[in-house]
């Protein structure tokens, strides 16, 4: 007999590891700088970012990120949510192209947060929250080119746009879609709600159909019941 005969335990636990290893694979590829949510209605207002920020390094930190927002299709009003232990910096820049809002016409715009001081381990990550006043309406698109520095001074730059139908690239930057106002984060909840609602009104329709019919069968047996409880017995 063979020493190399694959038992069926032994299959069991290879297919297990394989499976381990894809998964493993594929939670590496995908631990680049992230923003959240990933799609925003054209022009919406107040509202919140999330830039989320995996630390790749084995044996060292994440000391330092610089995000740098799009000045042609400027994102307004921009607030720091803060981060324990870090410190953030805002930069301003002066528009090519002023920008006319309620409040009157705005000719500088946030161009850059650089969040340092802080730390983010190997193995974890981040989030750093940023709050908008109101995002472009004249883009499908916002591209946030960011910098990840380490403690042992490599930077990785997150700047890489991915083309249509092109492959992710290695160093993709965060990318938020602008969408019809119908196709907004906010609208879905809203959707899923009436979906929730008539999928429950359907439901409490079947179980008080259910339950009627449960209930004429039970009249039916118990008439049925006394019919033969009533009936003379033959001698």
């Amino acid at each position: 007999m063979s020493s190399s005969r694959i038992t069926p335990r032994r299959a069991v636990t290879v297919a297990a590891l394989a499976t381990a290893t894809v998964l493993f694979a594929a939670g590496a590829a995908s631990a680049h700088v992230t923003v959240h949510p990933e799609s925003y209605a054209k022009g919406a207002t107040d509202g919140v970012l999330t830039f989320r920020v995996p630390n790749e390094e084995d044996n060292a930190a994440t000391t330092k990120v610089q995000i740098f927002l799009p000045t042609d299709h400027p994102v307004l009003g921009i607030l720091v949510h803060p981060q324990d232990g870090w410190t953030a910096k805002v930069t301003t820049t002066k528009l090519k192209k002023p920008v006319e809002t309620d409040d009157g016409t705005l000719t500088e715009a946030a161009s850059e947060i650089t969040f340092s001081g802080g730390k983010i381990a190997a193995g974890q990550y981040a989030d750093f929250n940023v709050a908008f006043g109101q995002l472009p309406e004249d883009t499908g698109q916002l591209v946030f080119k960011t910098l990840q520095t380490y403690s042992d001074g490599k930077v990785v730059r997150w700047i890489e746009q991915p083309s249509s139908g092109d492959d992710e690239p290695d160093n993709p930057a965060p990318v938020l879609k602008l969408t019809a106002d119908d196709a907004s984060p906010a609208a879905a909840p809203a959707a899923a709600t009436a979906k929730a609602a008539g999928a429950s009104d359907s439901t409490a329709r079947g179980l008080g159909v259910a339950g009627l019919a449960t209930g004429v069968l039970g009249l039916a047996a118990a008439a049925f019941a006394l019919v033969r409880a009533r009936r003379p017995e033959r001698s």
